[in-house]
């Protein structure tokens, strides 16, 4: 091998050069023409009040121009059945490497997508089955709950000079239970719900959701032919009633179109049943607890297998067994099986298995269906597929890391964020807590405030330099809530007895009320459930849970909120004219553009495109509507306004709306007066649409306000508005129950219920009840000690 004789330090090589991502012009969202450089293979924070413009940049320009560019690699034919994405509005974007975004988005909620198939902990247990487990049943597949066992016979005909009919058998061994079919529990619907059997189809007999008499589910019956649809129901023979209500799907004409009839039941199984409760719009999800009742599969005791998959066991242990361990557990039981033949193969599960115990989720189970984790829990689990991958000069993209995690956690995250990051890997994340900017290598702040009043980059540089610059987040970053030196007294107690869902442990508690409560504990520690489980939302109480807003372009705060209804109303009675005309999904739509406001080009096997409307010039509404006023504004500008621009145009003078004055005020006390009122929801970061969610059931009467983590996606400056906002409730007779991790909340709440110790089966049980001051006092618990450190005691 030749050696280098010459002494000198060679030149750079040119190729090691590219070590910035370099952005300039970005104008994405609220963004004001951004241009800034961020350094390759570092860890970057980006910080900022809650919509400030941090994800439009990271999420909507970087991370999205670099999934085009990938997308665009791929053939014509193979983009035509991708997600089609639009450049994102920015002049120059150079450096960029492969981006893997990671974000807060909730997991499929299909019953079979488990934790276990979320990663590949289960394709690796089945393989381990299906070579070690005794009896031997078959291939991985005969351990796979979403796999139904197949069995064929018949003939084919091979061809060797005279042609022969041999006969042949097909078997595949699947592990799904027959019963369920894979789901771990069985659907009993109550048919009284389904229709009224006193009337006929020609009546309205159907009270399914959706299926209004007219309408084509409706036809699909009142049309069909197999029964007469002026006959009252309780009147039907029993081959009509099974026709009705169990038929096989056939394919006939109704109403002159073919179509397929399927009898009532299969098709509402298929259509609603199909989906996790969770997943379902609330009128469907209301219909569903109403007309079914799940109940655990008698023949799979709700493991999801096969009589056969659950008898063949590795050392007494089934792979339903396994399954049902907490990960942590199952890692120890992993590591002592010792078979050569399958070293490799225990090597790579182990690592997988320690490294959900290393993220934190060691207390899940590899059986916990997907669509239960919080979003915290499904970006660590996502996390998960990354910490072993051979991918290095990848960009990783973080939304929140921390969301959900008790203090004693974010340091774990933030080893692996790091982890991440030495591995020669670009690390951005969008982050507020403190103890995770502070690991930054590079810091860049967007602000100075929200929505209009931010998407400028205020600061960029060290952590150091943060903390002395004049930014929002500079004067924050060192800000300690104190404790209260008096607190409230409770007006009365709500008891808890016996709480026992999920891993709580016979738990007996007396929650006080008319004061401000925060339940807390580790990740796992059984917070949740003890709040929602035994507190469930009813008369009189009220529960903000973390479930996301959905919406589409169409949807904004004047329609979230209701806000739209009594603004159409004030506009229709000032003009005598129907209300209908101020919405821009009904009669007042821009006939060019359907009220979307621009219009949507399909270009086939590129990109589609999407142009502002030339008729309405954006403003959704048709031109005869915007000449209707109130108080001197057309309905396009009313929906131009800001919250703030809003509660002083309706509180009084000509254009005073007693009705949208309440909503607009409720959204200014939640930190939103900076919002526009027709902003699209698709435009809002996540902390804007957990406050929005906050405000309007701030409307609902009720004596209870129940929580869950009201701080995720709020800025240290925004913390102290939230704060301000509970003692409001407080103070006008509300009692405020708070699932919360920040230090600052629980230093200001009256009381506090510490569960633990640890998560999972180690915790359940309430380890501290009483003051904050008490609590920093004893130190006698991980929150304790935490809290302790935080106000500096």
């Amino acid at each position: 091998m030749a050696k280098r004789t010459d002494p000198r330090t060679p030149a750079r090589h040119a190729a090691d050069s590219h070590d910035l991502i370099r952005v300039h012009g970005a104008r994405e969202n609220n963004l004001k023409d951004v241009s800034i450089e961020l350094p390759k293979r570092r860890l970057s924070v980006f910080t900022g009040v809650s919509g400030s413009g941090k994800s439009s940049l990271v999420f909507d320009t970087i991370a999205a121009e670099s999934q085009r560019l990938i997308n665009e690699t791929y053939s014509a034919f193979v983009q035509g059945f991708m997600p089609t994405l639009a450049r994102p509005e920015v002049d120059v974007l150079e450096g960029l490497t492969t981006v893997i975004s990671v974000d807060q988005q909730r997991m499929g909620a299909d019953p079979r997508s488990t934790v276990g198939t979320a990663t590949d902990a289960n394709a690796m247990l089945r393989i381990l089955f299906s070579r070690l487990g005794k009896p031997h049943i078959g291939p991985p597949s005969a351990y796979a709950f979403n796999v139904p066992s197949v069995r064929a016979a018949g003939a084919i005909t091979v061809e060797r000079g005279n042609k022969k009919a041999v006969k042949a058998t097909f078997n595949r061994t699947g592990g799904m239970c027959p019963r369920c079919e894979g789901r771990g529990s069985v659907t009993d619907l109550d048919l009284t719900q389904l229709y009224d059997d006193a009337k006929s189809l020609a009546e309205g007999a159907l009270t399914i959701p959706g299926y209004k008499a007219g309408g084509w589910n409706y036809r699909l019956y009142s049309e069909s032919g197999f029964f007469d649809p002026d006959k009252p129901i309780r009147k039907y023979t029993k081959k009509e009633l099974h026709d009705f209500l169990h038929r096989e799907p056939t394919r006939m004409k109704i109403a002159g179109i073919n179509m397929t009839y399927e009898g009532l039941v299969p098709r509402i199984q298929k259509s609603m049943l199909a989906k996790d409760k969770e997943a379902m719009q609330p009128h469907i999800r209301v219909f569903v607890e109403r007309a079914v009742a799940f109940t655990t599969c008698p023949e799979c005791e709700g493991t999801r297998l096969s009589e056969g998959a659950r008898a063949s066991k590795i050392k007494r242990i089934s792979i339903a067994d396994a399954c049902a361990m907490e990960i942590r557990d199952l890692a120890a039981w992993v590591r002592g099986l010792k078979e050569p033949s399958a070293a490799s193969l225990l090597t790579a599960l182990q690592h997988t298995l320690e490294s959900f115990v290393e993220i934190g989720l060691g207390y899940l189970s590899l059986d916990r269906p997907a669509g239960t984790l919080s979003g915290g829990e499904a970006q660590r689990v996502k996390m998960i597929r990354h910490l072993g991958s051979s991918l290095t000069d990848t960009t990783y993209v973080f939304d929140e890391p921390t969301t959900g995690l008790h203090p004693h956690d974010i340091q774990r995250m933030n080893d692996l964020l790091l982890r991440l990051r030495d591995k020669g890997n670009t690390v951005l994340v969008v982050e507020h807590k403190p103890e995770t900017i502070t690991i930054a290598d590079h810091v860049v702040d967007l602000g100075p405030g929200a929505g209009s009043g931010g998407g400028s980059v205020c600061f960029e540089g060290t952590v150091e330099a943060l903390r002395k610059s004049d930014t929002v987040t500079g004067r924050h970053f060192d800000d300690r809530a104190t404790l209260k030196e008096t607190v409230r007294t409770p007006t009365g107690t709500l008891e808890i007895r016996g709480a026992s869902a999920h891993n709580l442990r016979n738990v007996d508690v007396d929650i006080p009320l008319g004061v401000l409560a925060v339940v807390t504990g580790v990740a796992g520690s059984g917070k949740s459930s003890l709040v929602h489980g035994s507190i469930p939302a009813g008369e009189g109480v009220v529960s903000v849970d973390q479930s996301p807003i959905r919406g589409s372009r169409r949807s904004n705060p004047a329609t979230y909120t209701g806000l739209l209804d009594p603004i159409r109303k004030a506009f229709a009675k000032a003009n005598d004219v129907k209300p209908a005309l101020f919405s821009a999904n009904s009669e007042g739509a821009c006939p060019t553009c359907n009220g979307a406001g621009v219009i949507y080009t399909d270009l086939a096997m590129m990109a589609g495109v999407a142009t502002t409307c030339e008729d309405c010039e954006g403003k959704r509404f048709d031109a005869s509507v915007l000449e209707y006023h109130l108080g001197g504004r057309d309905i396009s500008e009313v929906l131009e306004m800001s919250v703030a621009e809003a509660e002083e145009f309706f509180g009084d003078g000509a254009a005073r709306t007693p009705a949208a004055h309440r909503i607009v005020e409720r959204l200014a006390d939640v930190g939103l007066g900076y919002l526009k009122l027709g902003q699209p929801l698709t435009t809002l970061s996540g902390g804007e649409r957990q406050r929005l969610k906050l405000a309007t059931h701030m409307a609902e009467k009720g004596g209870v306000y129940v929580l869950d983590e009201p701080t995720a996606g709020l800025h240290l400056a925004d913390v102290e508005h939230l704060l301000g906002l509970l003692d409001r409730l407080v103070d006008a007779g509300k009692s405020v129950i708070v699932v919360e991790h920040h230090q600052a909340v629980m230093a200001h709440a009256d009381w506090i219920i510490d569960l633990g110790p640890g998560p999972g089966h180690d915790g359940g049980t309430v380890v501290f009840e009483g003051t904050p001051t008490d609590l920093v006092t004893a130190r006698s618990t991980l929150t304790g000690e935490h809290l302790a450190e935080y106000v500096g005691a």
